[in-house]
């Protein structure tokens, strides 16, 4: 039985297996998809083959039983350390985050099914980047590919806040290099993020995950006509969708872009088309069940 899984810190949360086990399930594949927890210090000695990781089974799991892996907060950026971008993989050297890894001839292969799976749910969602004015919350590996998408549609522009200021320098200068000057600006504060003006606000942080977490917005910058995303799938309604619900604004969480990367994803190990349907059932399952 081939095995493929999540790595990520935290990774509790995930509703990846719901949908790759019932895709595997769908089309016959002897396979299983598992959640692994890999703290950021263990990523080197996994990658390395040294260390073994737990799975929720609690049976423990060496990187070489592995066939393929999707990767999340806190690992897409520090992943391209121990892996191959195709030749023709350009625009990734320059995002320098990966959310899928396939192994093929003895070396991990990324690609980033992010990318393509959040301008996806943007379309069925009806919202077009173009000309617009947009908050981005976070600066790590997902608001990269987010950011991406946004500029080469031609926002009108992004103001991006996070805590490690250098990581949203980051993400401005790819978006500059990549897009001929894009007119991006990074801000110290979140109040300096100006949201009553935007129209689109992006939260790509992992703060909502939790119960406890606060909300990172006043609920007076949210306005009607703004359009609120929360990457955070689950819960299916993080406190900042709440406000925005509240205001009658347009809101999405992210389990649309969970569902088309993870098609993506699943793609790429099988040589098959995902599902669909059947992935975006099982996620719905998990997680209103």
């Amino acid at each position: 039985m081939d095995i493929y899984g999540v790595i990520g810190w935290p990774i509790k949360h995930s509703l990846s297996p719901a949908m790759h086990n019932a895709a595997f399930r769908r089309l016959g594949i002897d396979a299983e998809y598992r959640r692994f927890e890999v703290k950021p210090e263990g990523l080197k000695d996994f990658f390395h083959g040294r260390n073994g990781i737990r799975d929720s089974k609690g049976d423990s799991v060496y990187i070489a039983d592995l066939a393929g892996l999707n990767v999340t907060v806190p690992h897409k950026e520090k992943v391209l350390d121990f892996i191959e971008l195709d030749q023709e993989s350009f625009y990734l050297r320059r995002i320098k985050a990966v959310n899928t890894l396939v192994m093929k001839d003895g070396v991990w292969k990324g690609f980033n099914t992010d990318i393509p799976g959040f301008s996806r749910h943007l379309k069925e969602l009806g919202f077009e980047p173009e000309g617009k004015k947009i908050a981005l919350l976070g600066a790590g590996g997902a608001s990269r590919a987010v950011s991406y998408v946004l500029a080469n549609n031609k926002a009108r522009q992004i103001s991006i806040f996070d805590i490690d200021k250098n990581k949203a320098l980051g993400i401005a200068h790819m978006l500059r290099e990549l897009f001929d000057d894009f007119p991006v600006k990074v801000v110290d504060t979140i109040d300096e993020l100006d949201i009553d003006s935007k129209d689109a606000l992006i939260n790509a942080t992992p703060v909502g995950l939790k119960k406890e977490d606060p909300c990172l917005v006043d609920e007076q910058v949210i306005h009607k006509e703004l359009f609120v995303y929360d990457l955070i799938y689950n819960p299916g309604e993080t406190k900042l969708l709440s406000l925005a619900k509240a205001a009658g604004a347009r809101y999405s969480n992210g389990l649309g872009m969970l569902l088309y990367q993870g098609a993506l994803a699943f793609s790429h190990w099988t040589n098959k088309e995902a599902p669909i349907q059947v992935m975006k059932k099982a996620l719905l399952e998990a997680l209103y069940n």
